[in-house]
């Protein structure tokens, strides 16, 4: 069963700053947590795959015109609070066992080492249909 563990961030429900304002040392904490769950993950062979995401700001909304051509919108809009930082694509046994790694994975430190407890989406990817069944 493949499952997407999406981490959400919320301006309006964080409990911490911005990451650009931790220190130094703080963000390589983050860091290499981050690496041992993907190291554990891939040793347990359960990981597919997974990104951290570039700062909204850098986002970028794109629609076909009435051409065909892309119409590009730049972000963050001001009414954005929350946005996605980072996912994982797992394929585990079970669906307790992706709530499991969601759960794990929100344990991430942040600011003087304390746990985020942000909150972690978890998606079950779907199958394809059989051709058969188109």
């Amino acid at each position: 069963m493949k499952y997407m563990l999406m981490m959400q961030f919320s301006q309006a429900a964080a409990e911490f700053p911005a990451i650009g304002t931790w220190k130094p040392e703080e963000v390589e904490r983050h860091i290499a947590f981050m690496g041992e769950v993907n190291a554990a993950l891939t040793e347990a062979g359960e990981w597919v795959s997974g990104e951290g995401l570039a700062d909204p700001a850098e986002l970028k909304i794109v629609r076909a015109g009435a051409d065909g051509a892309p119409v590009v919108t730049e972000g963050p809009f001001p009414e954005t609070k929350e946005f996605l930082a980072g996912y994982w694509i797992v394929d585990v046994e079970s669906p307790e066992r992706a709530i499991e790694l969601a759960a794990r994975i929100s344990t991430a430190p942040g600011p003087g080492g304390r746990p985020l407890n942000m909150p972690i989406e978890v998606r079950q990817i779907m199958d394809a249909p059989a051709p058969d069944a188109w």
